[in-house]
């Protein structure tokens, strides 16, 4: 699933000029004059555009059907919307029609907006609480991954040039079949058949597959008391969610984050690394195995992540990343006005693009996904995840949209915007957000509880929760001041 996410990101970008070439083509042959330049580019912020808004869309369809099909049943359900499009865009140059590959972009961004939201949702319910950031990391290394295939993929000699980019569109396919094959024999999450179904029986026996071991008491105890205490509360829609008080600073924290990853520049960093590569004289053909290199980087420090994430914590990666790119970005700035002037200056350029590449892949990039499967539990975490997932893709949509005009008015200058952004996430990081590492959700809800103005009661004596003394097995009533 988020292979393909990754995949779609970057699938367009290299066999861009000859995806052009086949609109033009097109139109010539329809109306017998060839397409104004602005038409053509109206067509293409389309086909790139599309895919944004159709993760919006498929991110307003997550808590309806995570909760109606569960978890498992939503990815595999999703996979029509990987399908479809993938065959629509591969026939679309024998259909003679750019406006199948514009409506298949944004069939296959619902794809994306259902499955960045779901499977760390689901992969975050089936992991230890020991692991569960690591595993969190995962799905941003397949992203990673996604990328950097449709970047090799997209190498003139392979499939980027005028005869092979239909089959690489079409390919996003392939991975949405292996899983319509092999996920039907994984276990669907054990939290959602035991807190939402009510199927005690079945819970445990995919908790016990899942850890290899038949004593699973102690996590079905953990489970059975975040059942207990938000049955008062019931399953969390939008709305409601907006109005508790008890998850209003989890609910802002995860907006900011969210909107701290897209607008702090990661999308235009890319999208600028091109004429950053051509100035500092790398030959035009030359640029795109840079680029595979830059993807290649960025896989490998999303690796390291997930490797140090469950050392050195959630926060630290957070305010590390954000404090690289705020920096990367500065010095990309001054980089880019002198670099014509000094000689050595446009490989500074090329340097900070690459620091800045390791700062979100280590924090920004896959860390949001992580503290939000976290912050909130059961009841409340599809609702979270339909904020979350609106807000990436709505910020995204609109880096995509704005940096063309931000570049042409302010050149270098528009990296500054993305630099005060990376500082303002970093600051609010630095003041609200916890650690939530080795936590259990009621305990993330605790570390939540005085900045809230909520008090966690006990069960029998209805006596308050004191932090780090009365254990959380006790805790089954959250009420507001």
């Amino acid at each position: 699933s988020s292979f393909q996410y990754g995949y779609n990101v970057a699938v367009i970008n290299s066999p861009s000029p000859f995806m052009q070439q086949f609109y033009n083509t097109t139109y010539l042959e329809r109306y017998g004059r060839p397409m104004e330049d602005n038409f053509l580019t109206l067509l293409w912020s389309l086909s790139v555009s599309m895919y944004p808004l159709g993760g919006f869309f498929g991110s307003l369809m997550v808590a309806p059907l995570v909760n109606k099909l569960g978890r498992k049943g939503t990815l595999l359900f999703n996979n029509i919307f990987s399908i479809v499009p993938a065959v629509m865009m591969g026939v679309s140059d024998i259909a003679k029609s750019y406006e199948i590959i514009i409506v298949a972009r944004f069939i296959v961004g619902i794809c994306a907006g259902l499955s960045s939201n779901v499977v760390p949702m689901y992969l975050g319910e089936l992991s230890p609480k020991n692991l569960r950031g690591a595993l969190g990391i995962i799905p941003q290394l397949f992203i990673t991954i996604g990328i950097l295939s449709a970047q090799v993929l997209g190498i003139r000699n392979i499939l980027g040039n005028s005869t092979g980019w239909p089959l690489m569109l079409g390919l996003t396919g392939i991975p949405a079949l292996i899983e319509l094959l092999l996920l039907p024999f994984f276990p669907e999450s054990p939290r959602y058949m035991l807190i939402q179904r009510g199927d005690e029986k079945t819970a445990r026996k995919a908790l016990q597959r899942l850890r290899g071991w038949d004593d699973v008491d102690a996590e079905m105890s953990e489970m059975h008391l975040e059942d207990q205490s938000e049955r008062a509360e019931g399953r969390l829609s939008v709305l409601s969610l907006l109005s508790q008080p008890s998850l209003r600073w989890q609910l802002v924290s995860i907006i900011i984050m969210n909107m701290g990853q897209q607008l702090s520049g990661v999308n235009a960093i890319y999208y600028y690394a091109d004429s950053i590569y051509a100035t500092a004289g790398v030959k035009q053909n030359d640029i795109q195995y840079v680029t595979v290199g830059t993807g290649a980087v960025n896989v490998f420090m999303t690796i390291a992540a997930v490797f140090i994430v469950e050392a050195s914590g959630r926060r630290l990666l957070l305010l590390c990343g954000f404090g690289i790119c705020c920096g990367a970005c500065v010095l990309l700035t001054v980089a880019l006005k002198i670099q014509e002037t000094v000689t050595w200056m446009p490989y500074i350029s090329i340097t900070c693009v690459i620091i800045y590449v390791i700062g979100h892949a280590i924090g920004p990039s896959p860390i949001p996904y992580v503290v939000t499967t976290e912050m909130f539990r059961q009841s409340a975490r599809p609702a979270a995840f339909m904020v979350a997932g609106s807000v990436h893709w709505l910020s995204n949509f609109t880096v995509g949209l704005v940096f063309p005009f931000l570049e042409r008015g302010l050149s270098p200058y528009s990296f500054i915007i993305f630099s005060f952004i990376c500082l303002v996430t970093l600051v609010y990081i630095w003041l609200v957000v916890p650690e939530t590492k080795n936590k259990t959700f009621l305990e993330v809800c605790q570390m939540f509880a005085k900045r809230n103005k909520v008090e966690i009661k006990l069960g029998d004596g209805d006596l308050p929760l004191k932090e780090g003394k009365e254990s959380l097995e006790d805790a089954i009533k959250v009420t507001a001041f």
